[in-house]
C-alpha cells in the first residue's frame, strides 16, 4: 500500500512539475492540490492509528507484566506463608516437647533435690544439643558449639547456666511459635465444622436476621483471624528463632573465653598425647625389639664358641638368632605402622583409608573425592587413626555389617563422614575416656569438630570436619568400593 502511495505521489509531483511547465490547467491543478492534501491527510491517519496500536500493545504488555509479576510475588508470598507456617508447627511442638523437662529442672532447683539435679542436667544438654541441629537446619544459625563436651555437668558451668534458662523459656517459645498455626486452624474449622456438625447451608449465612448477620460477622471474623494468623507466621517464626539462638548462644566475650580455654586444652592433649606416644614407643622398645637384639647378641656369642666344638648346637642358635631377627623386623614394621603409617605416607589419605577398610571384618565401602591431592601429614594421620578408630567401634560395638567411609573436600574444610548400619544408640554425651571423646581430641588440635546421629536402630552417622587446605597431587588414587 505505500509503494502505491508512493507511486502516486510520485505521478502527482510530475503533474504539478507539468503544471508549472504550462501543461496542466487551472482546474486540473486544484484537482491534484486536492488529491495530494487527501492523501497527506490519510497517511497522517494511518500512521496515528499505528502509534495508538502500538501504544495499546505496549499498555497491554506492560499490564500483563505487572499482573505476571504481581501473580508471581503473590504466588511465592503464598509459599513463604505456608513454610512458615510449617516451621513455626514443627518449632512450636519441639518447644511444647520441652515441657516436661523444664518442671524436671524446676524441681531440681528445690533445695533437697540433689538426686534430680545431675538427670535433669544430663537431659537438658541433650534437648539443648537438638535445639542447635534445629536451629541450623531450619534458620541457618549457629547457637554455640554442638561438639562433645564434659559429660558429667556441673551447676557451676556457664554453659550448663545458659542452657538451663533456654529451657524455662523454651516452653513459651514453642507456643508463640505455633501460635500463628492455631490462628490458621481455628479460624479455617470455624468456617467448616458448623456445616459438618449441623447441617448448615449457605443459605442461613445471608438471612436477613439478627442472627443471619450474626453469623456472617462470624464467619468473617473468623477468616480474618486465618489470615491474620498467616500473615504473621514469618515474622512470628525468625521472632521467635532469634530469640532461642540469643538464650543458647555465649556472648561474644564468653565465646572468646571458651574459645581460648578449648585451644588451650587441645593443645594440653595435644602435648601429653606426644609425651604417652613416646613413652609407648620407648616401653615397646625396650620390651620388644631391644630384649630380641640382646637375645641375639647371646646367641650369637655362644654359637662362635660352640663353631669347633659341636656345630650342631651352634647352627641351632645361629637359626634362633635368625627366627628373632625376623621377629624383631616385624615389630619394628608394627611400631613404625604405629606412629606413621607407611601406606598413608606413599599413597595419601585416600588409599591409606581403603587398606584400613580391607583389613576390617566389616564389609566397607569407600568413597572421595580427593583425585590425588594431599592434606598436611598431621591432619591425615589424625583422620586416618579417626577412622581406624570409628571402624573398630562398628565392628565392636555397633553389631554392624556394613560400613561407608566418605571423604570430601569443599572450600577450606576437610569433611569425613563414616556410616554403619549397626543398632545405634551411640550417646556422644557419655563418651568418656576414650573413643568419641578421644578423637574429638585428637581432632580438637587442628580445630576440628566432630558431630554424631547415632538413633536407636541406627544408622550411626559420624562426621568430622578439619579445616585444611590441600596441595597438589603427589600420588593419583581412585574412588570406589574398598
Amino acid at each position: 500500500m505505500r509503494q502505491r502511495d508512493a507511486e502516486r505521489m510520485a505521478e502527482a509531483v510530475e503533474r504539478v512539475t507539468a503544471r508549472s511547465a504550462g501543461r496542466l490547467t487551472r482546474a486540473e491543478e486544484h484537482a491534484l492540490r486536492h488529491q495530494v492534501r487527501a492523501r497527506a491527510r490519510a497517511e497522517a491517519h494511518l500512521r496515528h492509528h499505528e502509534m495508538r496500536a502500538h501504544a495499546t500493545r505496549s499498555r497491554h504488555e506492560e499490564r500483563a507484566a505487572r499482573h505476571a509479576a504481581r501473580h508471581e510475588r503473590g504466588r511465592e508470598l503464598r509459599r513463604l506463608r505456608a513454610e512458615a507456617l510449617r516451621r513455626g508447627a514443627r518449632w512450636g511442638l519441639a518447644g511444647l516437647r520441652t515441657g516436661p523437662a523444664a518442671a524436671l529442672l524446676t524441681v531440681a532447683g528445690l533445695p533437697g533435690a540433689r538426686a534430680v539435679r545431675e538427670p535433669a542436667l544430663r537431659w537438658t544438654r541433650r534437648l539443648a544439643r537438638d535445639r542447635r541441629a534445629l536451629l541450623e537446619q531450619e534458620f541457618g544459625i549457629e547457637a554455640g558449639p554442638q561438639g562433645l563436651r564434659d559429660p558429667w555437668p556441673r551447676w557451676s558451668d556457664p554453659a550448663v547456666r545458659r542452657e538451663a534458662r533456654w529451657l524455662l523459656c523454651a516452653p513459651w517459645i514453642g507456643l508463640v511459635a505455633l501460635l500463628p498455626a492455631l490462628m490458621v486452624v481455628y479460624g479455617l474449622a470455624g468456617q467448616v465444622l458448623p456445616m459438618l456438625t449441623h447441617g448448615m447451608s449457605l443459605y442461613r449465612l445471608f438471612l436477613a436476621s439478627d442472627t443471619g448477620r450474626l453469623m456472617v460477622g462470624g464467619r468473617l471474623a473468623l477468616f480474618g483471624l486465618a489470615v491474620a494468623g498467616s500473615a504473621a507466621a514469618p515474622g512470628v517464626v525468625a521472632a521467635t528463632g532469634r530469640w532461642s539462638a540469643e538464650l543458647l548462644s555465649p556472648p561474644e566475650n564468653v565465646q572468646l573465653q571458651e574459645r581460648v580455654q578449648k585451644l588451650t586444652e587441645t593443645r594440653a592433649d595435644a602435648v601429653d598425647a606426644q609425651a604417652a606416644e613416646l613413652r609407648r614407643i620407648e616401653r615397646d622398645l625396650h620390651d620388644g625389639v631391644q630384649a630380641r637384639l640382646v637375645a641375639m647378641g647371646l646367641n650369637l656369642g655362644a654359637a662362635e664358641a660352640l663353631m669347633e666344638r659341636d656345630p650342631q648346637a651352634a647352627r641351632t642358635l645361629l637359626a634362633q638368632s635368625r627366627e628373632a631377627s625376623a621377629t624383631a623386623l616385624q615389630e619394628l614394621r608394627g611400631l613404625v605402622r604405629g606412629i606413621h603409617p607407611p601406606v598413608l605416607a606413599e599413597r595419601g589419605l585416600a588409599d591409606a583409608v581403603r587398606a584400613l577398610a580391607l583389613d576390617s571384618p566389616l564389609t566397607a565401602e569407600v568413597t572421595d573425592d580427593l583425585s590425588g591431592y594431599r592434606a598436611e601429614a598431621a591432619v591425615e594421620s589424625a583422620v586416618y587413626f579417626a577412622v581406624s578408630e570409628l571402624l573398630t567401634n562398628a565392628a565392636r560395638h555397633a553389631q554392624a555389617e556394613r560400613v561407608w567411609v566418605d571423604l570430601h573436600h569443599t572450600g577450606d574444610a576437610l569433611r569425613v563422614q563414616v556410616t554403619d548400619d549397626g543398632a545405634g544408640g551411640a550417646d556422644p554425651a557419655t563418651a568418656t575416656g576414650s573413643g568419641l571423646s578421644g578423637i574429638e581430641r585428637r581432632l580438637g588440635t587442628f580445630d576440628g569438630v566432630l558431630a554424631v546421629s547415632s538413633p536407636q536402630g541406627g544408622p550411626t552417622i559420624v562426621t568430622l570436619e578439619l579445616p585444611c587446605a590441600l596441595s597438589s597431587p603427589r600420588t593419583s588414587t581412585s574412588s570406589g568400593k574398598a
